[in-house]
């Protein structure tokens, strides 16, 4: 499949995501390393399900899978969800369900574009997003991006007889650092 270069980056890009990727994503989404992390590891993710999923983030959102510059495989998904334009807020969502693809810098970068686009394209001012405590990998990829803690939801995930916290971040535009997006 050849995949539309919308955001491009040093080490990826963001193609707006299809229908038809709704057997990667699904595939991603039933790996319990993957879904444990995005906490989705109780849903039953059918092929039929995850290509309505697909079908409402293009409907109410900005969806994209994020694509691997050097050999243009899929390697996750991002998103852009919730959008509120009327207060220029919106929250995000990611992961890198290709498990290779693990601490090299990808997801941070996928974010980074995300972000632009968000600020800088779609015009919105403030961006969350929800991790659990025990993803210590994506927590600091979202402070590299300049995300910052706003709250927790304590012990609000148990997963084999483990409390874990919900952590809340955001990032404003002007906290952005560097854009893509420039005229």
């Amino acid at each position: 499949m050849k995949y539309l270069k919308k955001l491009v980056g040093d080490n990826c890009y963001l193609s707006p995501i299809s229908p038809e990727d709704s057997e990667i994503i699904a595939k991603w989404s039933n790996d319990l390393d993957v879904s444990i992390n995005t906490g989705d590891a109780s849903n039953m993710i059918t092929y039929d399900l995850q290509k309505s999923n697909v079908e409402g983030t293009i409907k109410n959102g900005y969806g994209f899978l994020i694509i691997r510059k050097d050999n243009d495989e899929p390697v996750g998904t991002c998103r852009l969800k919730q959008i509120d334009l009327i207060n220029r807020r919106a929250e995000l969502g990611i992961f890198i369900g290709d498990k290779s693809c693990w601490n090299m810098g990808i997801g941070t970068e996928a974010i980074k574009l995300i972000l632009d686009f968000g600020f800088n394209i779609i015009n919105i001012r403030n961006i969350m997003l929800e991790v659990y405590s025990f993803n210590a990998r994506a927590i600091k990829a979202y402070e590299k991006c300049g995300f910052k803690e706003i709250g927790r939801r304590r012990k609000s995930k148990i997963i084999g007889n483990k409390e874990y916290d919900e952590v809340f971040m955001d990032i404003l535009a002007e906290e952005l650092k560097g854009s893509i997006v420039q005229i």
